[in-house]
Order: C-alpha cells, then structure tokens, then sequence
C-alpha cells in the first residue's frame, strides 16, 4: 500500500473506499466484486458520430463509482491496481482474440493534473498493461494524444453541446504516428457518459492516420444501450 493511503488508513482509522466499511482502502468484498465484473458493449444513446465500439467493464454507480471518485479526486492511489485490473478486464473483452494492443489514454489538461496532484488515467492505465501482461497480452501504453484546446466543464452539457465543446480539444503527438501506423490501438478512458470525449480523441487519432481499434472503460453511465447493437 502506497505510503499515503497508510497514512490516510492509520489517521482515519481506515474505511474501504468502495462501501465505507471499517478497514482498509479497499476490503475483501469489494476487491471481490471487481473480479467478477462481466464487460459489455455500451453504446451511448444516442450514439456521437465516429465512435468505435465502446467496452465497459461495469455500470457507474454504487461501489465502482466511489472507488472511481477516491482515486481520481482524492488520490487513493492504493486503488490504481484494481482499478486497472477492472479496465484490463475491458480492453481483454475488446480485442476478442487479439493478443496485443496498443492502450491510448483520453488525456487530461495538464492545468487539472496539477491541480489533482496526479493523472490518475494514465496511473490506471499503467496498471492495466500490468495485468494484461500477466495474462498473456502483449499491452503497451501510447501516450499518443494531448490536449490542445481546453474545454469548457462538461457537467450539465447536453450530448450535442459536448461534442461542439470538444471540437478540435486533441492532437496526435507526431512522434507517435509512425509507431502506431497498422498497429492495433485501443482508446481507454475511466467513464463514458455520452461517448463525445471518446469519439473527438479517435478523430484526432484518425485524422493522424491512427484508426482505433475499440474503445474500453471502466464504466459507463446508464445513458448507455446495452443491446450489442
């Protein structure tokens, strides 16, 4: 356990950041209920333009949007590992029966990352890989895409004013459009809500020459169709 989540454990006297019990950062129950999460298509409704097939690996709510909300805003980073045990479990089901992938983060202004202390994507995605690894998968992480317009909040926004509000938000960095050429890339992000960020980040990669291959989550919103279609 990283040091400050000790810290935090032996000052608070410990609360599982899951379900708030007595204990440590993340008890055995809900540490259990992150392995038998099953994945699924979650496509938003309705659907942004350009989007590839998006994977979850849960809905976002009860547990796995606290443990989602802990690391992100108040950096449990003890919970970096599960948590990218829950993406990986998204990325396995996305590929099918590929045995590697290129995992391209949706990255954060770098005004946010300060201001957080952390990138807590990029964290979970890094953790990711490691699973992935351990079972067999050959996963790399492409830190492809950076912020080049920061968009207003996006809290409140409908699907259509997210979309016009992330227009032209990423670039491909350049040093990465060779690597990437007829490599197989997967988008990961933490949540999906109306799949705008998603769909603008894989414009940018496409518009590099970059198509992506899927995109995987560790959540998605009930503003999803879980129908495959």
């Amino acid at each position: 356990m990283p040091a400050r989540d000790a810290f935090v454990d032996l000052v608070l006297g410990g609360r599982c950041a899951g379900c708030d019990r007595p204990g440590v950062t993340l008890c055995d129950g809900c540490r259990g209920l992150l392995t038998r999460l099953t994945p699924f298509r979650a496509w938003p409704d309705p659907r942004p333009p350009g989007l590839p097939p998006p994977t979850a690996s849960a809905p976002y709510a009860d547990e796995v949007r606290r443990l989602v909300i802990a690391h992100k805003e108040n950096a449990r980073y003890a919970l970096a590992r599960p948590l990218g045990g829950v993406l990986a479990t998204a990325v396995s089901s996305a590929l099918g029966k590929r045995d590697g992938a290129w995992l391209c983060p949706v990255p954060s202004a770098r005004a946010t990352v300060r201001q957080r202390g952390h990138d807590p994507l990029r964290r979970i995605t890094k953790a990711a890989v490691r699973a992935l690894r351990r079972q067999g998968i050959d996963a790399r992480i492409a830190d492809a895409l950076r912020v080049v317009r920061r968009p207003d909040d996006q809290a409140g926004l409908s699907a259509q004013r997210r979309t016009a509000n992330l227009d032209g938000a990423f670039a491909l960095r350049s040093r990465w459009a060779e690597t990437l050429t007829d490599q197989p890339v997967v988008l990961v992000d933490d949540v999906i809500t109306t799949g705008s960020t998603l769909a603008e980040a894989c414009r940018a990669l496409e518009i590099g020459g970059i198509p992506v291959l899927g995109c995987a989550v560790l959540a998605a919103t009930r503003r999803y169709s879980a129908s495959g279609s």
